[in-house]
């Protein structure tokens, strides 16, 4: 491996190991020659967050333009040209060891383009079909590194996991998003339970929860353990030496869940996160558990 490379794949391992503190702990589960690559992926999906979100005033027509000319020094990348960007080397390097569908990242980013224009969903197939992209996807990209058997019938489970982590993610990150101009949970499950957006503001601002939201964000966990559950048949279907890091993620990020549980459903008073001694513990029964069935 060259030295340019190198240097991609330790950029991305950086942004992982600062930013996705529980999925890179799960990836400690994986043989050394994957792990890179787990990394790869998680610095592309970062970089676009990135782009996206950045709080430095930057218009969000400026903010397209950027994430366009990303994806297209990515794809003009994997045709062949040279890439000035510093991650992206690892990132092409990645798909084209395991041969992933460039369409998935096409999709990707397009979900990640919606970020820019659309502020909230007004049913959760509405959220379903962002998530199309920006979640699911990357249980299909994940899915040739961490190997199947039977890839096809792999494919679906690996999506209800992308779609549990990112609503793990809106369940927990609520006020940061409405800081952002945005919501994810469906305009439908607010009116059920007879939240406004103004309600949910005023909570973020508060650090408080009226009932009302308590109910609705105990429904939204209800939700996100049911993609839990479909994608645990999935995990069986990997190749053993995957999966105590998928087993070990599905319980750090579930874990998250448990903490949203544990606040009495307020996810305002403070970011939800799994003790550090819990997810040493967690990690580690993942491959405990895995070492007993084999």
């Amino acid at each position: 491996m060259n030295a340019g490379l190198a240097e991609a794949y330790e950029r991305c391992r950086i942004l992982h190991r600062t930013h996705g503190r529980s999925y890179y702990l799960a990836t400690r589960l994986l043989p050394a020659w994957k792990r890179r690559h787990v990394h790869a992926l998680y610095g592309f999906t970062r970089s676009a967050d990135e782009i996206v979100d950045a709080l430095d005033g930057t218009p969000p027509a400026v903010r397209a333009a950027r994430l366009a000319a990303w994806g297209d020094a990515l794809m003009a990348g994997l045709d062949g040209a040279p890439v000035a960007d510093p991650l992206l080397p690892a990132v092409i390097h990645t798909i084209s060891v395991f041969g992933l569908d460039r369409a998935d990242f096409e999709l990707f980013l397009r979900s990640m383009a919606m970020d820019l224009t659309v502020a909230s969903y007004d049913s959760y197939n509405d959220v379903l079909g962002y998530m199309d992209g920006s979640a699911a996807v990357i249980g299909t990209m994940m899915l040739p590194l961490l190997g199947a058997a039977d890839p096809a019938a792999a494919r679906e489970p690996a999506r209800q996991l992308g779609i549990a982590f990112q609503l793990t993610n809106f369940v927990r990150d609520v006020a940061e998003d409405l800081g952002r101009g945005r919501l994810y949970l469906p305009m439908e499950d607010l009116s059920r339970f007879g939240v406004s957006p103004a309600c949910l503001r005023a909570a973020a601002a508060s650090g408080t929860s009226p009932e009302p939201v308590r109910e609705l964000i105990r429904y939204e966990v209800a939700r996100a353990r049911e993609h839990y559950a479909l994608a645990e048949p999935g995990i069986a279907m990997l190749q053993p030496s995957s999966r105590a890091c998928i087993r070990g993620a599905k319980a750090l990020y579930a874990g998250i869940l448990d903490e949203v549980a544990r606040s009495g459903y307020n996810v305002f008073a403070a970011r939800a996160r799994v003790p550090l001694g819990r997810r040493w513990r967690l990690a580690c029964g993942a491959l405990v558990a895995e070492a007993v069935k084999r």
